[in-house]
C-alpha cells in the first residue's frame, strides 16, 4: 500500500494525475481487501473498484470512510476532473491508516 501510495505522489508531481488517481485507488483497494479479510469475509474480486464499493455500502463502517471509499470510486468527466473537489491520495491515505489500525 505504502508503494501505490509513493507512486501515486510521484505521478502527481510529474503532472499525471490520472495515474496518481489509479495508484491512490489501488492503494485504498488494497487497504479494504486486508479490511475484509481480517474480519473473516472471503473476497473474490481482484477489482479495487469493486472493493471499494463493497466498502461503501457495509453500513457498519464509519460513514467518514464510506465518504472516502465513495470518492475513489467517482468517474472523471470528459474534462477529465472530477465533479467534486476532493484529493485522492488523501483519502486513500485515510482509508489505508483508519482501516488497518
Amino acid at each position: 500500500m505504502d508503494a501505490e501510495i509513493a507512486k501515486a505522489e510521484d505521478s502527481r508531481a510529474r503532472g499525471n494525475e490520472g495515474q496518481a488517481r489509479v495508484c491512490a485507488r489501488r492503494a485504498a483497494g488494497m487497504a479494504v481487501r486486508e479490511y475484509f479479510e481480517r474480519r473473516g469475509k472471503v473476497i473474490r474480486t481482484p477489482s479495487a473498484y469493486d472493493l471499494l464499493t463493497m466498502l461503501v455500502e457495509d453500513a457498519s463502517v464509519p460513514s467518514e470512510l464510506r465518504r472516502s471509499a465513495s470518492y475513489l470510486t467517482l468517474r472523471v468527466n470528459e474534462e477529465f476532473r472530477l465533479p467534486v473537489d476532493v484529493d485522492l491520495i488523501a483519502e486513500a491515505r485515510k482509508l489505508c491508516t483508519n482501516l488497518l489500525e
